[in-house]
């Protein structure tokens, strides 16, 4: 069975969906069958993949319209499937409201392709949402990504207090896979700052790897490819083969003699 990992946080602009991407491509090409979930309206990680969706989406698996494994996809890179989205999944927010056992919509479809995969990724909304709640009630963890500024930890009390309150209520074995540093500017003091400040509030919950904040890690996603692929010698390819390693690694799989 697959080990599911949503990957929140509800501040915008932090590099959630940019590492939903490149973990998930990265983590596939090490040769585990990976499927990511596009849980965001935007279709940020459908896009980013290189995907689009025409006319089935997770929207309409939410809806209970159809299966699962009608929406998902094999995507141009190798072990990697995409459950896609796009606009409509908007609308899941308001017309979920009265249905029943409508926080348990994503885990009961995700039930029956859990079988076909190694991991299963949850790209989330930048929202504490009834979408959030249900990758939340999915998940066995949660990936926290944070950017190294000012403010980084703001908001994350709140975060990490839906965290617990669903750990309660509705999903036991849910926890803390792992809390990323991400766009961390290695010149200024600032950044430098907030990796102590975040190390000390989580402690062993922080990855190693830190994500950097390059050029090439926001040109990527126009093109449709994952770092690896559009820049295999970037700086961002570099951090996200260490952060898929070391995810892997947590999980107790080793990567032995990859290379890109």
């Amino acid at each position: 069975m697959a080990r599911t990992i949503a990957i929140i946080n509800q501040k915008g602009g932090v590099g959630k969906t940019t590492t939903a991407v490149n973990l998930s491509a990265l983590m596939a090409d090490m040769g585990q069958k990976v499927l990511i979930i596009d849980l965001d309206p935007q279709g940020n990680t459908t896009s980013g993949l290189g995907m689009a969706v025409e006319d089935k989406s997770i929207y309409e698996v939410l809806m209970g319209r159809i299966q699962m494994k009608e929406v998902v996809e094999a995507t141009d890179y190798r072990n990697l499937s995409i459950a896609g989205s796009d606009i409509r999944l908007a609308g899941a927010e308001l017309e979920l409201v009265n249905v029943e056992k409508r926080e348990f919509r994503l885990r009961t479809a995700i039930q029956s392709v859990a079988k076909d995969f190694d991991f299963i990724l949850i790209d989330c909304p930048p929202s504490l949402s009834l979408l959030t709640i249900n990758a939340l009630a999915a998940a066995d963890g949660v990936m926290i990504p944070i950017q190294c500024e000012y403010y980084a930890l703001e908001g994350v009390a709140s975060l990490m207090n839906t965290v617990q309150r669903v750990k309660k209520t509705i999903n036991p074995r849910l926890e803390i896979e792992g809390v990323l540093l991400t766009m961390l500017d290695g010149r200024t003091n600032l950044g430098l700052q907030v990796v102590d400040e975040v190390k000390k509030h989580f402690k062993k919950q922080v990855y190693g790897t830190v994500i950097p904040r390059t050029i090439r890690l926001g040109e990527a996603p126009s093109h449709g490819e994952p770092i690896h692929v559009y820049d295999k010698r970037s700086a961002g390819t570099t951090a996200y083969v260490a952060l898929a390693k070391e995810v892997l690694e947590r999980n107790g799989i080793k990567v032995k003699n990859y290379k890109l």
